[in-house]
């Protein structure tokens, strides 16, 4: 394995780290202060900049083997999606956020070409933002054959009934598409009964109920809602794939959005790292400086150690993504989606522990940016379903 990136790639992060610095960074807080207090409306600083990004020639990176993208692989996306992964709300900027990105993927890979040009294209443009409804409130959707909406055929449509919760991004007024999973059948192997079909946001019998907060924070506009479908009918040809093929489109789909989340999050705790420092060289405590504290330094060198060998680890899974395949990179995928957010859980509790009081409020990002990490140990599966699916292929060898 090399990776040593390609001079593109090389000039590509030049590019975005220099945006970063010009026009991301210095917008954070007004960002936030847009933000506050449930505003549900896009934002303007996003807005603003997204015209920026694409100018820059920084738009849908993301997306491999696909002429829709900027023909990158997943091993030179990697240090790109961790750039954008130091602040929340950038991936947006540049049209390579969550779930838009692993939805966008689904439908490249498994949508007809009217799905395409109806959902795909505006989604690349930038123009509308999507939700992935799968998870629901009455079950373990942590085993996804618990999974218990319905999608039954009548006539000429499908009728949908369900309830979800954390369906991210459907907080967003430009939300205008959500990939639900439902049953199709109940007769057949588990794996089989599944389908993904496309809702629109507007159909009737769609209801947002409310939004959930993580650890408090209600992450406007994005958010993540309980939404009810009552009866909601979508023509046939909004089914994706074909009855029956919804778990092989989530495993198609959640590869990618797995690694991205893990690309994302090292660029978090890294960043975390950095404010650790710069914080225990500016503080002095019982008359020495913070950082020549013997705990300090093994705190900043364990992060150190952690934070490199999680982006190893992601670099292998994205190479072999990349060379054999989502299926067979399954094992490397699953052990990062464990490393990458257990290690910044511990990178960020590190750096609030150096900043005092000043790391459990807004005042340094450390509090959100460690209840999005948290929440990444449950989203996308739970570390136990991966921590199983390790074992099991372990003991296969044997």
């Amino acid at each position: 394995m090399d990776f040593d990136y390609t001079p593109k790639v090389k000039a590509l992060e030049a590019r975005l780290r220099a945006f970063m610095d010009q026009h991301v960074y210095p917008n954070e807080a007004r960002y936030y202060a847009e933000t506050a207090d449930g505003g549900w409306q896009p934002s303007a600083v996003i807005e603003e900049l997204k015209p920026r990004a694409r100018a820059a020639g920084l738009w849908n990176l993301f997306l491999p083997a696909s002429a829709r993208g900027a023909g990158l692989t997943n091993v030179e996306y990697a240090p790109l999606c961790e750039i954008m992964g130091r602040v929340l709300f950038a991936p947006e900027i540049f049209n390579c956020s969550a779930p838009d990105t692993g939805n966008m993927e689904l439908l490249e890979r498994y949508g007809t070409p009217e799905q395409k040009e109806r959902w795909l294209e505006p989604l690349l443009d930038g123009r509308i933002r999507s939700g992935f409804a799968m998870t629901e409130p009455d079950v373990a959707s942590s085993d996804a054959t618990n999974i218990q909406s319905a999608i039954a055929r009548d006539g000429d449509a499908y009728l949908i009934n369900g309830r979800k919760w954390w369906t991210s991004g459907a907080g967003d007024p430009r939300c205008a598409v959500f990939i639900f999973m439902g049953k199709t059948s109940d007769d057949g192997p588990p794996h089989r009964r599944q389908s993904m079909v496309l809702v629109p946001r507007n159909a009737s019998g769609v209801n947002v109920l409310r939004h959930l907060s993580v650890f408090g924070y209600d992450d406007a506009p994005h958010g993540h809602m309980e939404i009810a479908f009552t009866n909601v009918r979508v023509p046939l040809d909004h089914m994706i794939l074909g009855e029956g093929r919804g778990f092989e489109i989530a495993q198609g789909r959640l590869g990618p959005g797995r690694i991205h989340h893990c690309m994302r999050v090292i660029g978090l705790a890294e960043r975390a790292l950095e404010e650790m420092c710069r914080r225990v060289k500016a503080r002095v405590t019982f008359g020495k400086p913070v950082a020549e504290r013997t705990v300090t330094l093994e705190r900043i060198a364990q992060s150190r150690i952690l934070i490199d060998q999680a982006r190893l680890l992601t670099l292998k899974a994205a190479y072999m993504m990349d060379t054999v395949g989502n299926k067979a990179a399954r094992a490397e995928i699953a052990m990062i989606k464990v490393a990458a957010p257990t290690m910044a859980c511990r990178v960020i509790d590190w750096a609030i522990q150096a900043h005092g009081g000043a790391g459990i409020c807004d005042d340094h990002g450390l509090a959100r940016a460690y209840a999005h990490a948290r929440t990444l140990r449950l989203a996308d599966g739970p570390d136990e379903v991966h921590r199983n699916q390790i074992g099991k292929i372990e003991l296969g060898k044997h």
